[in-house]
């Protein structure tokens, strides 16, 4: 005969992890389509095109100055896209958009589909990270 098996409490790390709720995969996809968005945006900063040296010409930026906030705007994305940086991330890119908003306004270019553009990608960060990062729901709720 053997001896009844005795049962041992399962440990937080071992547990099966449960399937992402539909909130979370939406803020995923909500995140990573800035992220993607943002990142190209920086890679063509970095390695500039045509359409950016015109664009910083108009805007009133110097070439030289693309290659240094190129690298500024990677950096707050991939701060973004680690989870554990994310929510200092979406405040370095919060920043960010706040100066491509001010940039808009000193050149006088349309409301809605340059000033108030990065207001829309700035909604489009925190909105993912709010769907997609359970201790950020928690400390909005209160």
């Amino acid at each position: 005969m053997t001896a009844p098996a005795i049962a041992t409490p399962v440990s937080a790390s071992a547990r099966p992890r449960s399937r992402a709720s539909g909130s979370v995969i939406t803020g995923r996809v909500l995140s990573g389509i800035a992220i993607a968005f943002l990142a190209v945006d920086a890679f063509f900063k970095i390695f500039p095109v045509q359409a950016v040296i015109e664009g910083s010409a108009q805007l009133g930026y110097p070439l030289e100055t693309m290659l240094p906030i190129g690298i500024t705007l990677m950096s707050c994305v991939i701060l973004y896209a680690i989870p554990t940086t994310s929510v200092f991330g979406a405040l370095l890119l919060t920043g960010y958009m706040g100066g491509a908003i001010a940039t808009h306004v000193r050149v006088e270019n349309p409301l809605f589909s340059h000033i108030l553009f990065p207001t829309y990608v700035a909604a489009l960060i925190w909105g993912g990270l709010y769907l997609r990062n359970a201790k950020l729901r928690a400390l909005v709720a209160g």
